[in-house]
């Protein structure tokens, strides 16, 4: 029976268990380093399965034929998906890896800007009516969450908890309707054809002035002049964006330096996943998809 062959051509970051368990599954060849697109490219080659992130991924694996991609991230909008496919190549995905850390980075923003943590945390000069001024606060706040997903979901548990009034947008409903009376709009939607350009101008238009739009979303998914002209006209009293249109980290990145430059937006740079618990999560899912791969019972398939 053959053997198969695994590499991981870049550093990821695993535990001792985790490359025990790797190893266990076939040859496997571990870099420990990040490479070039072109020393992926070779790293990869004879290999029959490849654990990866997105350096070399983004760019190269369509000169590869046949292999299986196995990723430790949820998202793959960055992949041209029928390109990769039509080289006979297979890939999955680790849904739900990152949910934990997100949905602490949405509750986060959302208490940051709710409770006016942004114009209160280090104040030496501020006078004693705008600090005694009352925070708007979360609880029997309406909140209308854009996705019901892992992150959408967790989300939704946390607000629930924190004595909100949680809806979700799913696909099929009245996206108007659903947001027109919330306090607080999250958008966890996927990047997809349905999701392109979804939220638009008549979308920020349609808001309850003084409310706050929290995103995880990628750049496609909303109009971002749009949501800088609800900033402005007061509807939005607030905005948070993780930046996910851009690369992860890229913090000289235009988008990313757009979103930096308006007054009321609290921005990070593509990086609300980045915990401890999601790197273990992730790799152990990404290890997951191999084993079943090879047992000939694929999971997280994308294509």
């Amino acid at each position: 029976m053959h053997k198969m062959k695994i590499v991981v051509p870049q550093d990821m970051a695993f535990y001792p268990d985790q490359i025990k368990r790797l190893k266990s599954l076939g040859e496997t060849t571990f870099y420990e380093d990040i490479p070039t697109p072109e020393q992926w490219l070779e790293r990869c080659k004879d290999a029959d399965i490849i654990c990866t992130g997105e350096v070399g991924m983004e760019t190269k694996s369509y000169e590869l034929k046949n292999k299986y991609f196995s990723l430790p991230m949820v998202g793959t909008a960055w992949l041209d998906l029928p390109r990769l496919k039509a080289g006979g190549n297979s890939l999955s995905n680790s849904p739900g890896c990152n949910k934990e850390a997100v949905s602490e980075w949405i509750i986060g923003m959302m208490i940051y800007l709710m409770r006016n943590f942004d114009h209160l945390i280090r104040i030496t000069n501020t006078p004693k009516e705008k600090i005694f001024k009352t925070s708007p606060g979360l609880a029997g706040k309406n909140i209308t969450i854009l996705g019901k997903g892992n992150i959408g979901s967790t989300v939704g548990k946390i607000c629930e908890a924190l004595s909100m009034n949680v809806t979700y947008f799913q696909r099929g409903d009245d996206l108007l309707k659903k947001v027109k009376d919330a306090d607080v709009v999250v958008s966890c939607l996927k990047a997809e054809g349905s999701t392109k350009n979804l939220l638009d101008t008549s979308f920020f238009n349609s808001l309850k002035k003084g409310s706050y739009f929290i995103t995880i979303t990628a750049s496609s998914v909303y109009d971002i002049d749009a949501m800088f002209e609800a900033l402005d006209k007061g509807i939005l009293a607030g905005a948070a964006d993780d930046s996910a249109g851009m690369p992860v980290a890229e913090a000289d990145n235009p988008y990313y330096l757009k979103l930096v430059s308006h007054p009321k937006v609290v921005t990070t740079p593509h990086v609300a996943y980045n915990t401890e618990a999601t790197a273990r999560k992730a790799n152990d899912i990404m290890i997951d998809n191999v084993e079943n791969w090879i047992k000939g019972t694929p999971i997280n398939i994308v294509i």
